[in-house]
């Protein structure tokens, strides 16, 4: 069984273009590499009703949930509440959390204030994630995993969870360079798509400033389907080659 993956990216930093995501594609390589099928990426605002409803729909599509971002001591930090919300359970000082925060910031001689508290909440019945950055903790809720928004510590964090996850097939590629643009492949390279199912066949454009090229990347969690796609992708753009060599003029 190939077990998937949904990300939710939380902050309304994202949106307006202030702050640029780390998150998605450090998430994204982990995953890969792990065997865990990134199926889907939202970015929601600071609103916990509408927080609420992406992890109600996101957690029920697919095996893990991960968040980022809402977690910190602000007032614009929602996330806990948004997943008390979504689970319907309430929200207070996870007695660990609470602890650990403490020590820390005495530790510092540093003043434990409400702000700094903020981060010790979680929904009842939460499991905590380790923080080996900055001391405050994510947390798990059933398939939910909640963490910092803040790109060395979710990381960390990530790291630490995936780790923990059952480990699938790896998912194996092979990129082939294609001289020809989009419009030229287009047919032949859905045949070989057709042809080879258990394969992803992506398209690549790109444009050097004076000629269109095409990077074509197959991927499979089978070694032999994608040589054998491979193969038919190269001897596609060999036939297409002859083709368009056939109809130059002389």
């Amino acid at each position: 069984m190939i077990e998937s993956a949904a990300m939710l990216a939380i902050g309304d930093e994202l949106l307006s273009g202030r702050t640029k995501d780390r998150n998605i594609g450090y998430l994204a390589d982990v995953l890969t590499l792990a065997g865990i099928d990134l199926k889907e990426v939202r970015i929601v605002a600071d609103e916990p009703v509408d927080i609420a409803a992406a992890i109600n729909a996101l957690r029920a599509r697919y095996t893990y949930l991960f968040t980022s971002g809402g977690i910190g001591p602000t007032h614009d930090d929602m996330t806990a509440d948004a997943v008390g919300q979504a689970f319907g359970v309430p929200v207070g000082y996870h007695p660990t959390a609470y602890e650990l925060l403490e020590k820390h910031y005495r530790q510092r001689e540093m003043d434990f204030t409400l702000a700094r508290k903020r981060m010790a909440r979680t929904p009842e019945g939460a499991l905590l994630i380790d923080n080996p950055v900055s001391t405050a903790p994510g947390f798990k809720m059933d398939n939910v995993y909640v963490m910092a928004g803040v790109p060395a510590v979710f990381q960390a964090m990530v790291n630490n969870v995936v780790a923990s996850l059952p480990q699938g097939p790896q998912i194996l590629s092979a990129a082939v360079f294609c001289p020809f643009g989009e419009g030229d492949i287009g047919g032949p390279l859905a045949q070989v798509q057709a042809k080879h199912k258990s394969v992803v066949i992506g398209s690549y454009p790109k444009f050097d400033g004076k000629s269109y090229s095409t990077e074509l990347v197959a991927r499979s969690r089978n070694e032999q389907e994608l040589e054998a796609a491979r193969l038919d992708i190269e001897a596609m753009l060999i036939a297409v080659g002859k083709e368009k060599a056939g109809s130059s003029p002389a």
